[in-house]
């Protein structure tokens, strides 16, 4: 089969991988070699719907021994089948590098013979080109659940991240949908590259020699939809992650209907909007200083789809508002809905010199049509319906629909920002 043919095969079924980073790592190329990143990351530019390409994005096979039942590779579905060999990807690396199409690659596969196979043949390729070509530009790299530990940690010395996919948020959804899958295949490699990275943490403070390991760290995905699990359950799920496995991030994948299986719910479209509400949920856990327990509960265990989860919080307790801008800290102002980390920190910054008034608020960077609601100035309140939630939820709801530079989107799409 030609290299191109496979390319298209390969390339397009990488496509659902959505933890495709491409930045926070230092990697100074060699004089006389090819490439380098930096911590400002990479320049990306993007597909025609939203999707990153500034990367080779490829699966080193699609030839699975595993039947997965959400996953277009599987063993049981009648698809193309291509595979590369280490030597081709390498090519494939340095001539788009050196077409300026790339900055660098983002490596995956389907399981071949076994996972030590197929993580043998996908290191090969980092060491390669690391070692052979002198290539410095940025190299993502998956890790095959149940691959050695001797291969783990060859990885992490020649990629700038790697990843391990838990695809699933619990073991019984994982028995179902991918019973060739364990959760200590997937666990065990994630623990031991958080270790392996806090351990080069230390040895780099003792020695500027001393290797790096994945030095933009590791990530993982989830796929949200694909079974019932509830947002509470994922949320707790990466709280964990975060604090137990020097997790660098958590990809959240909203499940793309593939195949007619009986074990797959039926949905119309993928749950776009569940995704980036647990994307805005995950930013609270990692900057905001939240927790899965503040933001959800048994009770309600599901986001709120008309709002981001900080003003849905904000909404449920009323009796911590309205805050003082001039006199709250860092933290109290982190939890106001429309004030972001880079505001909240101007905001303290600013107060050491003179009170803030009124008409600085925007200056500042403080969104005001969701903040006004929330704050007082110096007494002085903006509005005054915070004792009236069902009046608030109204012209929040009001204040988002009109405010948007995107008309043509559905009212249920017109979402707030990430950051604030």
């Amino acid at each position: 089969m030609e290299t191109l043919t496979k390319l298209q095969i390969l390339s397009g079924a990488a496509r659902y991988d959505a933890s495709c980073a491409s930045s926070g790592s230092k990697r100074e190329g060699p004089a006389c070699g090819t490439g380098n990143t930096s911590q400002s990351g990479i320049c990306h530019s993007w597909s025609d719907d939203g999707r990153c390409i500034s990367l080779l994005k490829i699966l080193l096979s699609n030839d699975c021994r595993y039947d997965c039942a959400y996953c277009v590779n599987r063993s049981s579905n009648q698809i193309p089948r291509a595979s590369f060999t280490a030597r081709e990807v390498v090519d494939l690396t340095l001539e788009f590098y050196r077409r300026n199409y790339i900055e660098g690659l983002f490596l995956s596969s389907a399981v071949m013979q076994s996972p030590d196979h197929t993580m043998e043949r996908m290191v090969r390729v980092a060491e390669t080109l690391r070692n052979e070509e002198r290539f410095g530009g940025y190299i993502h790299m998956k890790i095959i659940p149940g691959s050695s530990s001797e291969l783990v940690r060859k990885a992490g010395l020649y990629a700038d991240r790697i990843s391990v996919n838990i695809e699933l948020p619990s073991q019984a959804s994982l028995q179902r949908l991918a019973p060739q899958k364990h959760k200590e295949a997937i666990l065990e490699p994630m623990a031991l590259i958080g270790r392996e990275i806090q351990q080069s943490l230390v040895e780099r403070r003792t020695s500027r020699l001393a290797p790096r390991f994945a030095p933009a760290g590791q990530s993982t995905q989830m796929i949200i939809g694909a079974s019932p699990e509830n947002d509470f359950q994922i949320l707790r799920l990466s709280q964990g992650l975060y604090k137990k496995m020097n997790l660098k991030r958590v990809y959240y994948s909203a499940y793309v209907p593939v195949s007619e299986d009986n074990r797959l719910p039926v949905i119309a479209s993928p749950p776009l909007l569940r995704e980036h509400r647990l994307y805005q949920a995950d930013w609270l856990l990692r900057f905001y200083g939240f927790s899965a327990e503040e933001i959800l509960s048994d009770d309600e265990p599901n986001l709120d789809e008309s709002f981001d989860p900080k003003t849905a919080w904000a909404l449920r307790h009323p009796e911590f508002f309205p805050v003082e801008i001039n006199r709250a800290d860092y933290a109290t102002l982190l939890r106001v809905p429309g004030i972001g980390v880079v505001s909240a920190k101007r905001i303290i910054a600013a107060r050491r010199f003179s009170a803030i008034s009124p008409e600085g608020m925007k200056k500042i960077g403080i969104v005001m049509k969701r903040a006004k609601y929330f704050i007082i100035c110096s007494g002085r309140p903006f509005e005054q319906t915070l004792r009236q939630p069902a009046l608030l939820r109204q012209q929040l709801l009001l204040g988002e629909s009109s405010g948007s530079a995107l008309p043509a989107l559905p009212k249920q799409l017109v979402l707030p920002g990430i950051f604030s």
